[in-house]
């Protein structure tokens, strides 16, 4: 063989002279420097078989995690509403919750809109069946638009069912 060969490094060649700590056995004798108590002194709740701490106890006295205030809420119930200023939509003829999430001004989970602001508007905007504030619906009606109230579908939806139930 050549002196090159020997070199060549293989698995089987691979040392392993410190990569292995020796396990510490303890319980074994007075000589062992690990005899009697085994290293866990006299007495006391670590002394004990099961006696363990748990994480972040500080003997008793009022932990950090409590110590520190508690912050941040979300509210479930407002997880699928949002609301839209008006000048997001200039130039959006008829404004549903369809067109709003075509035009990808809200999320396709929510379910609740409310327009707001107050800024003059260059086109007519027709809003159905979404909440509009005081301001935006001045605005809206300003620029010649209407709003369409969700209240106002439904009544007319219950008068047309009542009118058809009479002539029954």
């Amino acid at each position: 063989m050549s002196a090159e060969s020997k070199n060549i490094m293989n698995l089987n060649s691979i040392s392993d002279s410190g990569s292995l700590k020796k396990r510490k056995r303890v319980g074994r004798g007075m000589g062992s420097g690990y005899g009697k108590t085994s290293g866990r002194g006299h007495k006391g709740q670590k002394s004990r078989s099961g006696g363990n701490i748990r994480r972040g106890f500080e003997g008793g006295q009022m932990p950090l995690q409590m110590r520190l205030p508690k912050f941040g809420f979300s509210s479930r119930v407002n997880q699928h509403s949002k609301e839209v200023n008006i000048k997001n939509l200039n130039g959006i003829d008829l404004v549903n919750l369809e067109t709003l999430k075509e035009n990808k001004l809200i999320s396709k989970s929510v379910k609740k809109v409310k327009i707001f602001g107050n800024t003059a508007l260059d086109s007519k905007i027709t809003v159905e069946g979404i909440l509009v504030s005081k301001g935006a619906k001045e605005s809206i009606e300003k620029a010649g638009g209407k709003v369409v109230d969700a209240n106002q579908k439904k009544e007319a939806k219950k008068t047309k069912e009542i009118d058809k139930g009479d002539e029954s």
